[in-house]
């Protein structure tokens, strides 16, 4: 009997960069659309909107790359430090893994007898990767990469700070709060309903839950504006 190659497709291998680029591009967008807004509400001058508006595109990028990167090297020296374990582990005591491999099968709903000739065969291939995806459910898809986290999340904030900062040279005073809101709303749709396409998700749902939060930020902070302001 001949056994072919799994040829189904999946999108688990876009978790990590999918995950860093819709982070930063929704918060390139919200944070500086809700701070051109809340700096245009308290009655600033256009240059001094763009200031801000290019300020926070610099500091939020940084933000992100940073944050990304100390989070996401967390968790890649977590892994490493369970690789490590794991690797001590075989190389004393294999009899115990091949029992709590097994024993992970009985678990899963196989029979023990063949829960056992699985274990024993798995390990033999490669004992390591077999404790590594099956004991502790890491994987190669799964593993952490902080460079390629932080980058992108530096690259999509940019992109998504960029929109709204783009308007301010383009609209008229009077005009520009709403302009900004109008462009930064159309543009947080569609990125929620093309994220959830890559994702296989509701594109429905996606696109109303960032549109939620996004006018939210926007209308606190535009209200922030206006009560420190120089209206007073």
């Amino acid at each position: 009997m001949a056994f072919f190659g799994h040829q189904e497709k999946h999108r688990t291998h876009r978790i990590g960069w999918l995950r860093a680029a819709v982070l930063g591009a929704n918060d390139g967008i919200v944070s500086t659309a809700s701070l051109v807004v809340g700096v245009a509400a308290s009655g600033a001058s256009g240059r001094e909107i763009l200031v801000a508006g290019v300020a926070g595109l610099v500091a939020g990028a940084m933000s992100m790359a940073a944050g990304e990167y100390v989070s996401v090297s967390s968790q890649a020296d977590t892994e490493q430090a369970d690789i490590e374990r794991e690797k001590r582990e075989l190389a004393t005591d294999v009899e115990h893994e091949k029992r709590e491999l097994a024993a992970i099968y009985v678990n899963r709903g196989i029979e023990p007898h063949l829960a056992e000739k699985v274990a024993l065969q798995l390990m033999e291939k490669n004992a390591l990767e077999a404790h590594l995806r099956d004991e502790l459910g890491l994987s190669e898809t799964l593993e952490a990469k902080p460079i390629q986290a932080a980058l992108t999340s530096a690259a999509t904030f940019s992109i998504g700070a960029l929109l709204p900062i783009a308007v301010i040279p383009l609209s008229p005073a009077k005009h520009l709060i709403a302009a900004v809101c109008t462009v930064s709303l159309a543009f947080l749709v569609l990125l929620g309903a093309l994220s959830a396409r890559t994702g296989g998700a509701s594109m429905a749902k996606a696109a109303v839950r960032v549109a939620f939060w996004g006018m939210l930020a926007m209308a606190l902070t535009a209200g922030a504006g206006m009560l420190f302001g120089g209206h007073s």
